[in-house]
């Protein structure tokens, strides 16, 4: 039983691998940007898209940037408090909850790489920066992207299984 129970419930560990991944190719990235870019100035790469610069001391679009410094370690605390919970979640998951799996350690490198910005720097290296004529989308990076996508797939998830059912193999409706 207790080796029944040990597969079934940390199989899905093995996923970690890719919140690794994420927070690798997410660091490297931003400390490309941070080595060749200029602070605030928009290097053009296609139409509607620059790589831009920027330090983000709030959360998601800048929220709480202009607090007076408590926010950093707030944002430090709930990453490592969500990372704790994503990380007991994927050691509860089924077998057969790969789409979930996914999901979760996107959003737990994300998080993971977003918090190492936090700690090191007190604020988020951002870089990627999408725009419309005079619409600017907020600069994010490839951690936010990782988070968006976990994210998304969640969502995703939620209508693909309103109900609840266990695993990923009863979805293919």
């Amino acid at each position: 039983m207790d080796a029944v129970m040990t597969e079934s419930t940390g199989s899905k560990l093995k996923w970690l691998w890719l919140a690794v991944l994420v927070i690798a190719i997410d660091l490297g990235t931003k400390a490309i940007a941070t080595a060749m870019l200029t602070y605030g100035d928009p290097v053009p790469v296609l139409p509607s898209f620059n790589l831009t610069l920027l330090h983000n001391t709030g959360a998601a679009f800048s929220f709480l940037a202009d607090a007076a410094g408590w926010q950093r370690w707030f944002f430090v605390a709930l990453a490592v408090v969500v990372s704790v919970v994503l990380v007991g979640w994927l050691r509860k998951l089924k077998a057969d909850e790969t789409w979930t799996a996914i999901a979760i350690v996107l959003i737990l490198g994300g998080a993971i790489g977003n918090v190492y910005d936090r700690v090191v720097h007190g604020y988020v290296v951002d870089f990627l920066h999408f725009y419309w004529q005079d619409w600017h989308f907020p600069a994010f990076n490839l951690a936010d992207t990782a988070i968006t996508i976990g994210a998304a797939m969640m969502i995703i998830d939620a209508f693909r299984n309103p109900a609840g059912a266990s695993g990923d193999a009863d979805r293919s409706n």
